[in-house]
């Protein structure tokens, strides 16, 4: 695994940045009620060519260009995005990173992106706000209560912190659970360092350090197809005129399949609605992140007081950002079962992301049938918190064109060998 220090960053352009959002900076800017702050990034005109060109300004394309920098040097780098950057699921999740997963190749690579989240506003010298207040799984019978106890045990075998929990633990962490409810908290387990990171700050702070090592970034900018010879890659259509470059890095999510068609091949994944909703903001109340993986729906409460409340996708195939009505009554039902005082609460806004689920549930990351061109897909519902060591290790595959060590059983060719990494259970309702 690699290591967990921060790589110092060496552009002058990046010590200029770092001194930005420094406490001398903050305090020279209040004379001025912080009417004088610059762009946050370069909005720069499309160039004719580019040694790599990410498709996709959501979490994964921009920390793929920022690690593409950053740790290998390659800064002549594109990220193109249709709409703007974090406005598809980077924009529309529910905040949670976690790492309590079951099989050693999932645990090893979702640690490692914990591991990052947890440096990350240091090396990007912009607040997350993550919050480290743990995520709590219910067991509401013998059997799963049994089903978690060996989960708990895997995770701890793979270095994971894990903590079996019983009733009173957990009523001592969240007294505002319901004391009766329907199917009764039989136990659970805890992984403390499981958190919340505000998304929209994530996506900022990548796009801003990419920025200023050079990369550039570029909105309302749709790709319609690609330049090929001979089974290559040679560049790339968009709306804003072509790009030739060798190496093409793809990383868009729910829409993967259609880039993928436009580019001669097929892959194992479909396409389907997330939903979330949000309540209105009330004074602290939740302690941590609660799930339940038989009631289906996990609760937690954001940084600026809203209830956040998530479930499964919806069951059918589609590219729409709002959902069904079905799985939102749902989520609304089996939140009341845990917390029936949340009934008094107004619900906000909400909303859905188009999640890309492989049919092992585990991500498909690295090399193509097209030479040249890289895809990192299949996240399903565990995208937002695989953002940080997702970004690094496709920017190692990219610019060595061989996998990370880390996702290296993560590759398309599992579905022909018949390797696959079942992560259903451990996907659960934590997305």
């Amino acid at each position: 695994m690699p290591s967990n220090a921060s790589i110092p960053l060496q552009s002058s352009k990046t010590a200029i940045l770092a001194d930005k959002y420094s406490f001398l900076n903050l305090a020279r800017h209040a004379l001025s009620r912080h009417q004088n702050w610059g762009q946050v990034w370069r909005s720069p005109e499309l160039k004719s060519s580019y040694d790599v060109v990410i498709i996709g300004g959501g979490g994964h394309g921009l920390a793929t260009a920022y690690y593409l920098a950053k740790n290998h040097g390659i800064t002549n780098v594109a990220v193109i995005e249709k709409g703007y950057i974090g406005g598809g699921n980077s924009g529309r999740n529910t905040q949670v990173v976690r790492s309590n997963y079951f099989y050693p190749e999932s645990s090893d690579f979702y640690d490692r992106s914990l591991q990052l989240y947890e440096g990350l506003t240091r090396d990007l010298n912009f607040n997350l706000m993550l919050s480290q207040r743990g995520i709590m799984s219910l067991a509401h019978s013998r059997h799963e209560m049994e089903t978690q106890r060996r989960w708990a045990n895997a995770i701890s075998i793979n270095g994971v912190d894990s903590e079996v929990m019983t009733p009173e633990d957990i009523y001592r962490i969240e007294p505002s659970l319901n004391p009766n409810p329907t199917y009764p908290i039989v136990g659970g387990f805890i992984q403390r360092r499981g958190a919340i990171v505000r998304h929209d700050a994530l996506v900022w702070g990548l796009a801003r350090g990419a920025d200023a090592l050079g990369v550039d970034i570029i909105q309302q900018c749709e790709v319609t197809g690609f330049n090929m010879d001979g089974g290559r890659v040679t560049g790339v259509r968009t709306t804003r005129g072509d790009i030739n470059t060798e190496q093409v890095g793809v990383a868009v999510a729910g829409h993967s399949t259609q880039l993928a068609d436009m580019a001669g091949f097929r892959l194992p994944i479909t396409s389907m609605a997330l939903q979330a909703m949000v309540s209105e903001p009330i004074k602290p109340v939740l302690n941590s992140i609660v799930l339940s993986a038989m009631i289906h729906v996990y609760v937690s409460q954001s940084d600026r007081g809203e209830i956040v409340l998530g479930g499964g996708a919806d069951v059918h195939n589609s590219y729409a950002q709002r959902g069904t009505v079905p799985p939102m009554e749902h989520n609304v039902r089996s939140m009341l079962e845990l917390f029936p005082w949340m009934s008094r609460l107004k619900l906000m806004r909400q909303w859905a992301g188009v999640v890309d689920i492989s049919p092992d549930t585990t991500p498909i990351l690295g090399k193509t049938p097209v030479s040249g061109m890289y895809f990192n897909c299949g996240w399903g519902t565990g995208g937002f918190k695989a953002i940080p060591a997702g970004g690094e290790t496709f920017a190692h595959t990219i610019a060595h064109d061989d996998p990370h060590p880390l996702v290296a059983g993560f590759g398309l060719e599992r579905f022909y060998t018949g390797a696959l990494i079942d992560e259903g259970a451990a996907a659960g309702v934590a997305h």
